[in-house]
């Protein structure tokens, strides 16, 4: 189950410089390369072998590549020549132009570019055959490392390079980016801005021309002076249209890049100009003004414009503007918190939930500006087993009036009767959805979900705030409300039904008045099935052990009368509540109903601990019958009055030496 061990926690942002090195070795970068100088040999990559595997996944190479170094396709070959500049990345036989117009407009940011491209690495003294990059990935920083051999057709780089053919770090970086997402043919297709993500961190922000503000001039301009990485494209209507020409030279379908904003005097009045740089270089814009192009002109040929915002880490210390960030890692689980949309409304709340508590205005403003990105992971290293892009989007609603430390995560009446303050603009199937809002101060649940209930992935949430902003996951609260037990019954006080009882026990357990788990078998099934309400087969074995180790004070694997009675009560109740909420009387319980239920009978648990009921007591039809329900209410209650009575004082926790701890679980 890939999407158990999640859980949404906010994760600090990275420090510069602090990426993670995820070799299988698990050694880094500069211990992988003096190994290699001290063994005379060059770096041999098995984690991205020069095979097939790493070109394609669903076809085989039309003709005959053959990996090379790049010593032994030029004499002097080098890692960066004369600074990394866009003339560096010429477009190959990979259907990536997005990831070129990506790596374009990041040599124009050096900070950015010196993270993504380390410059300890080329082929001089140290050289052994390994390099490495850095791309960020769901909230944190990868190092990858690379050996050097290229895939090559007579010679020549078959993929992206450089116009002066000594060059190689715009090949390498490809190379990397292609492994980290498992194979050349997964970077086919794709939005330039998911690779601006990954080279910066930052957070994109969509505009559609037809709907763009009417300060959009202001925005990319504010935008570039931030050093924000911006792209934009020309929409077609079907596949033919793909990379096909206007009559002004732009080509459609194809990622550009944004690199600079002017406003000069023509003719006695100021004119907005707008430099757009096509990564293939070849094909340019012929209308006015040559490689510049009129800013109307601009919105009149482009359909959509991008804009990656920065985050602290990757902007200039004399950046005008910081974004405060949070993140938060979950999980869309199938039963347990994959609720799909609002229009599901009988699981959409099961979805996770976090509170996001604006804390100040923005300075003049009456509200609190703060941009939310929903990101799904890892769909396009999944696309080998066909996994496609989820339909994804999110919704953000008023925290009620009630405190939300105790009731935490909200239930199905709530959206019932209240609406979203604000949402996605779209559900749609792209790797991050994102959207800016102003809202006043106060306390919100945002709500990320997939349009389709049912439908697994792990996800990555970020908030970005103008000014502090707290965020907390609702689900993670676990709170565990048992009543005491009751007094024993004089017999003289007993209703005619414990008399019954009474009588039918002694009949089973003989004189001692104590049963085993399995004549406490006997006893219970031949009671239950006389319930006329009560639909199931018979109970097991398993969930009369786990019932005596629950009541069984004495310790002597048996239940007295006493404690058998005190039992017979918790287990009225349980029955009830199996039949309340067994809302289609089929006599199972969904894993949605098992929710409610667990809450009525006092237990609020974590998103994780309802993964773990649910993968461990229903079916695949994510159903559970009484028996399964019956035994996973007796656990959890033991397990609750084992940690009540073992805690340290005023404290959540317990301390078990390993021989407690074994004992403690087989008795559980």
């Amino acid at each position: 189950m890939p999407y158990l061990h999640r859980s949404l926690k906010p994760q600090p942002h990275p420090v510069p410089g602090d990426a993670r090195t995820i070799h299988s070795s698990g050694q880094s970068f500069e211990q992988l390369r003096q190994g290699c100088l001290q063994s005379r040999t060059l770096f041999e990559d098995a984690d991205f072998p020069a095979s097939n595997s790493s070109l394609f996944y669903s076809e085989r190479p039309q003709v005959p590549f053959v990996w090379k170094r790049p010593g032994e396709i030029v004499e002097n070959p080098e890692f960066i020549l004369g600074g990394a500049t866009r003339t560096d990345i010429c477009q190959g036989e990979l259907g990536d132009c997005w990831l070129l117009a990506a790596i374009a407009s990041l040599t124009l940011n050096q900070k950015a570019l010196a993270r993504v491209v380390p410059q300890d690495q080329g082929f001089g003294l140290g050289y052994a055959g390994i390099f490495h990059f850095q791309f960020w990935q769901h909230s944190e920083w990868l190092d990858v490392v690379i050996d050097d051999r290229l895939p090559t057709f007579r010679d020549r780089l078959v993929f992206l390079h450089s116009a002066d053919h000594n060059e190689f770090w715009s090949a390498l970086l490809e190379k990397a980016y292609a492994k980290l997402n498992g194979s050349y043919e997964a970077l086919k297709g794709g939005s330039t801005m998911e690779a601006m993500e990954d080279f910066t961190g930052g957070v994109a922000e969509t505009f559609q021309m037809r709907e763009a503000p009417e300060d959009l001039y202001d925005i990319l301009e504010k935008a570039l002076k931030r050093g924000s990485l911006l792209g934009c494209s020309i929409d077609i209507l079907d596949a033919s249209e793909s990379e096909a020409r206007t009559p002004f030279g732009l080509i459609k379908g194809h990622a550009y890049t944004v690199t600079g904003l002017d406003q000069v005097n023509f003719q006695g009045r100021r004119i907005k100009l707008i430099r757009v740089r096509n990564p293939w270089g070849q094909v340019e814009w012929t209308g006015r003004w040559s490689d510049r192009m009129a800013f109307e002109d601009f919105k009149a040929h482009f359909d959509k414009v991008e804009i990656c915002n920065l985050t602290p880490d990757a902007l200039e210390d004399n950046a005008l503007h910081k974004w405060e960030v949070t993140v938060h890692q979950g999980s869309w689980v199938r039963g347990s918190t994959a609720g799909g949309c609002r229009n599901f409304l009988d699981t959409f709340w099961t979805n996770p939930q976090i509170k996001l508590s604006l804390m100040e205005r923005d300075e003049g403003q009456e509200g609190c500006t703060f941009l939310a990105a929903l990101m799904q992971k890892d769909r396009r290293k999944l696309k080998r087993f066909g996994a496609n892009m989820l339909t994804i989007g999110y919704a953000i609603y008023q925290c009620p009036d009630t405190d939300q430390d105790q009731d935490g995560h909200l239930s199905r009446d709530f959206f019932r009767y209240h609406a979203s303050l604000a949402r996605s603009k779209t559900f749609i199937n792209l790797r991050e959805v994102s959207g800016r809002f102003q809202l006043p101060p106060g306390d919100y649940v945002l709500i990320p979900s997939t349009f389709e209930p049912h439908q697994e992935a792990d996800f990555c949430l970020r908030i970005f705030s103008e000014k502090r902003a707290v965020t907390r996951d609702l689900d993670e609260n676990v709170d565990i409300d048992l009543p005491e037990p009751p007094k024993p019954t004089p017999q003289e006080e007993e209703t005619e039904e414990e008399r019954q009882f009474r009588a039918l026990f002694q009949r089973i357990s003989g004189e001692d008045m104590e049963v085993s788990a399995e004549e406490l078998e006997y006893v219970l099934n031949a009671v239950l099935q006389k319930s006329k309400s009560l639909k199931f087969k018979k109970l097991s074995l398993l969930s009369c052990r786990n019932i005596i180790s629950l009541m069984d004070t004495s310790g002597n694997g048996k239940l007295e009368f006493e404690e058998f009675r005190v039992f017979w009560d918790k287990l009225k109740h349980w029955m009830n509540l199996f039949l309340r909420f067994d809302v289609d009387k089929s006599g199972t319980m969904s894993s949605y109903e098992l929710r409610t239920a667990l809450k009525a009978a006092g237990f609020q648990l974590s998103g994780h601990l309802l993964q773990l009921i649910i993968l461990r007591y229903t079916d695949e039809s994510l159903q559970l019958g009484f028996d399964d329900y019956l035994n996973c209410l007796v656990r959890l209650e033991n397990a609750s009055r084992v940690f009540q009575a073992l805690r340290i004082k005023n404290k959540d926790i317990i301390c078990l030496n390993i021989n407690e701890f074994i004992a403690l679980t087989m008795n559980i």
